[in-house]
């Protein structure tokens, strides 16, 4: 029966993780107006399964990270009333943060689980020193290191696309064909070749693109084709350095009634499930609430948020998909002035609440079993 319940607890968090963290990969994307909301989706799931995958061979020191192993002495962490209390500490706390649109971090959330359910069952040997470098320094440089970052190298980018002739254009689709705009007096538009004045239901589907050509390849194209890379390679990253976390509550436990392959099938599973079912509210935080941005914008993001967090895998470093994604789109809306500092404030003060909420729901299992 605790099998069972661990078994159950590992697969909430999955889910979990999944609802709140599987379409940040592609955000920008859907906020940009690159991609719909089910293309995006589609992506995001896609590029997750293959981290997932990806994991067992590149992110096997994350699974020794979030075990419990060095914060709690070695026989709470074969326990597993331990290992129930944190996965349903940070699961329903990362539950409970989808429901409302927020994206906080499954990272956060475990660690809060981890601290909660070790006060609980071993107050006296938890070792608080651990949690420093081991822990909070990774999640609190790495939001800084995205925002910083991104507003770094958003000018940067900028000046290189000018410098290649690439300018942006105002576009709209008539009988197929994208043609560029122009403003008129007044506030309306008109078409760039024709000077024909547009109705007000034709402006309403202006877009913004880019003009210009790389070697016979359209500008727009090119950076269209890069953006959903980058979207991959993120959600990819996301894969690779979350299902280790997920997965260490049941190596934790010795958990041997399934092949780990397999093991690490239903994990990924779970995690696109929660992604597919519960993802809309995330979707319309990060895409269109935080900041407006345009498809170069929501490109460099991308970038940025990908190679933090694929490179902190590799090094076994616990920091979050979720704080530095955001953090890049935090940073590009510093830069245009565009961000909204009230939803900004919402988020980040969630972000503070995501380690006491998990901690004391875990700790009350932790006391209850």
């Amino acid at each position: 029966m605790t099998v069972v319940a661990l078994l159950l607890c590992a697969l909430l968090l999955a889910w979990a993780n999944g609802s709140n963290d599987n379409f940040k990969a592609t955000a920008t994307l859907y906020g940009s107006g690159t991609v719909t909301y089910r293309q995006a989706l589609t992506l995001a799931t896609a590029a997750q399964a293959t981290g997932s995958l990806g994991s067992v061979l590149l992110a096997g020191s994350l699974l020794k990270a979030f075990s419990g192993k060095g914060l709690v002495p070695a026989a709470v962490v074969g326990d597993p009333t331990f290992l129930i209390a944190v996965g349903f500490g940070a699961a329903t706390t990362v539950l409970l943060a989808s429901r409302f649109g927020v994206p906080i971090s499954t990272t956060h959330a475990l660690i809060g689980g981890l601290v909660g359910a070790g006060l609980a069952l071993a107050p006296a040997d938890l070792a608080w020193g651990a949690l420093g470098g081991k822990y909070f320094l990774p999640l609190a440089v790495s939001p800084l290191l995205a925002l910083g970052a991104a507003a770094t190298l958003y000018p940067l980018a900028r000046a290189l696309r000018r410098r290649l002739g690439w300018h942006e254009q105002t576009c709209i689709c008539v009988a197929g064909q994208t043609e560029a705009v122009v403003p008129l007096p007044g506030g309306g538009l008109a078409l760039q070749r024709s000077g024909r004045a547009l109705t007000v239901d034709e402006a309403s589907a202006c877009e913004r693109r880019y003009g210009g050509d790389v070697v016979g390849v359209s500008a727009q194209s090119v950076v269209d084709s890069l953006h959903v890379g980058s979207g991959f390679a993120l959600g990819f990253a996301r894969g690779l350095n979350d299902t280790p976390k997920v997965l260490a509550l049941l190596v934790a436990a010795g958990w041997s009634g399934l092949d780990p392959r397999v093991s690490l099938a239903v994990v990924a599973l779970a995690m696109a499930g929660g992604g597919i079912v519960l993802s809309r509210r995330i979707a319309e935080t990060l895409g269109h609430r935080i900041t407006s941005m345009n498809r170069g914008q929501g490109l460099v993001a991308n970038v940025i948020a990908s190679t933090l967090v694929i490179g902190a895998s590799l090094l076994g470093s616990p920091v979050s998909t979720t704080h530095v994604s955001t953090g890049a789109i935090f940073g590009i809306g510093m830069h245009t002035g565009s961000a909204d500092w009230r939803v900004i404030g919402g988020i980040v003060g969630a972000w503070v609440l995501t380690l006491p909420v998990a901690a004391a729901l875990a700790a009350g299992v932790a006391i209850a079993l």
